[in-house]
C-alpha cells in the first residue's frame, strides 16, 4: 500500500525528444503560424541561421559557424522587440574545445577584446567583453553594418589577436524576412529586408505584455489528518493516471513497471504524484500529475517530460538534444495553489558545439512569475 503521512517524503511528452532532434539537424526548417489575434511563438532554422520570437513578439536571430567539427565555434545573437521605436542589440559568443588552441585566449578575460571582421575589414572592438566566457557585446554601429552585411554574400569574422572564428551568412535573409513578418515590418522603414523609409509604420505590432502567474508556495503538512483518507497500491494509481494520457506506448510506457511512485502534497487536498513515463539514451521524463486526495481523484496531467520537482513549486524539464549536452530545450510549471502553468518554455540554440548547454537562451514563452 502506498501511504503518505504529515511531512510526505519524496523517495511534454516523446515529441520533446523528435523536436530536439530536428533543431539539431542543420536544412531542417520549422516554422510555427502566426496570428493576427495573439503573439503566437514563430520558429524558423534555415541552414546556419535561426529565428525564434516569442509570446510577447520579442524575436530573437542566432547564426553559428558552417562547420560542425570547427575547434573555433561561434555564434552572433541579434535581438529585437516589438514595436515600431525597438533597437535591435546584438552579442556573441565564441565556443571551442576546453583544451583546445583557443583556450588560452578565453582565459585572457578583458585585457582582450573581440573584434569585428566584415569581408576583411575591421569594424572594431565590441563594447563589452567576458571572455572568460567567451561572451561579448557588439556595439550599435556593428550591429547595422552586421546587418547590411547579412542582405548579400559575406565573410563574417570574430578575432581575438591572431585567432579567427567565423560565422556563417547563409540563411539569414530567410531568417530575417521572417522576423519581418512576425513583427508586422514588411514594407515599413524598421524592416530588416528592403526597409521603405517613406511608408508608415502603422502596420508594425506592437509587444505584447508578458501573462503574470502568481506562484504560491505548496502546504506539505496543510491539514495532515488529510493524509488518512489516501491509501492505493502503485498499481491502482497507475489505473487511476492511465486515462489522462492519450498515447501510452509513446508517451509513458513505463507507467506500469515497477519503479516507485513518489507523493507529494500540495495544500489541504491536493497532492502532486510523480513516475516514470520513459527513458532514452540520454534524456528521461517522468509524469506529473496534480489529485486530489480522496475520491473523486480527478487527477490532472502536467507533463511526461518532467525532470526536476522543486518543493518551492516548481516543476522542470530538461532535455539533451544530443547526449553531448551542447543543446537543451528547457520546460517548467509553476504551482498557482490550484494547478500547474506552464511559465517557461525555450532552447538554448542548435546542437553546434559552442558551449556546454547551448550558446542562448531563446525562449518561445515567457512570463512574470509573483511569489
Amino acid at each position: 500500500m502506498l501511504t503518505i503521512d504529515p511531512i510526505i517524503q519524496q523517495s511534454n511528452t516523446r515529441w520533446r525528444n523528435l523536436s530536439l532532434k530536428l533543431l539539431a539537424a542543420i536544412g531542417t526548417i520549422m516554422i510555427s503560424p502566426l496570428s493576427s489575434i495573439a503573439a503566437t511563438p514563430v520558429e524558423l532554422i534555415n541552414q546556419d541561421w535561426q529565428l525564434v520570437c516569442d509570446n510577447t513578439r520579442t524575436c530573437r536571430m542566432a547564426g553559428y559557424q558552417t562547420d560542425f567539427t570547427s575547434d573555433f565555434p561561434a555564434s552572433i545573437l541579434l535581438t529585437r522587440q516589438a514595436g515600431n521605436r525597438a533597437e535591435i542589440t546584438g552579442d556573441i559568443k565564441l565556443g571551442g574545445d576546453k583544451n583546445g588552441s583557443n583556450k588560452a585566449l578565453l582565459e585572457l578575460g578583458n585585457r582582450h577584446r573581440v573584434s569585428l571582421f566584415i569581408d576583411g575589414k575591421d569594424l572594431g572592438e565590441t563594447t563589452s567583453s567576458s571572455l572568460g566566457a567567451g561572451y561579448a557585446a557588439l556595439s550599435s554601429s556593428q550591429v547595422k553594418t552586421l546587418l547590411d552585411s547579412l542582405t548579400k554574400s559575406s565573410k563574417i569574422e570574430l578575432v581575438v589577436r591572431n585567432s579567427r572564428w567565423q560565422v556563417s551568412d547563409h540563411g539569414a535573409t530567410a531568417i530575417m524576412l521572417k522576423a519581418d513578418e512576425a513583427q508586422g515590418r514588411v514594407g515599413t522603414p524598421s524592416a530588416l529586408l528592403n526597409p521603405k523609409p517613406n511608408k508608415p509604420n502603422s502596420n508594425v505590432l506592437a509587444a505584447v505584455d508578458a501573462p503574470q502567474l502568481n506562484l504560491v508556495l505548496p502546504n506539505a503538512v496543510a491539514d495532515a489528518n488529510s493524509n488518512k483518507s489516501f491509501s492505493l497500491k502503485s498499481s491502482q494509481l497507475s489505473d487511476i493516471m492511465k486515462g489522462t494520457i492519450k498515447d501510452l506506448s509513446n508517451d509513458c510506457p513505463r507507467l506500469y513497471n515497477k519503479n516507485p511512485w513518489k507523493v507529494k502534497r500540495l495544500n489541504s487536498t491536493q497532492l502532486l504524484a510523480q513516475h516514470n513515463c520513459w527513458s532514452g539514451a540520454y534524456n528521461t521524463g517522468d509524469g506529473m500529475w496534480v489529485m486530489n486526495d480522496r475520491q473523486p481523484y480527478n487527477p490532472k496531467l502536467v507533463t511526461t517530460s518532467a525532470t526536476a520537482y522543486d518543493e518551492k513549486g516548481i516543476i522542470s524539464s530538461v532535455q539533451k538534444g544530443r547526449g553531448i549536452g551542447d543543446c537543451l530545450a528547457i520546460t517548467e510549471w509553476v504551482w498557482t495553489g490550484k494547478g500547474f502553468a506552464k511559465s517557461k518554455e525555450g532552447t538554448t540554440g542548435l546542437c553546434r558545439l559552442i558551449a556546454e548547454g547551448g550558446a542562448w537562451w531563446l525562449p518561445t514563452l515567457v512570463s512574470q512569475v509573483k511569489r
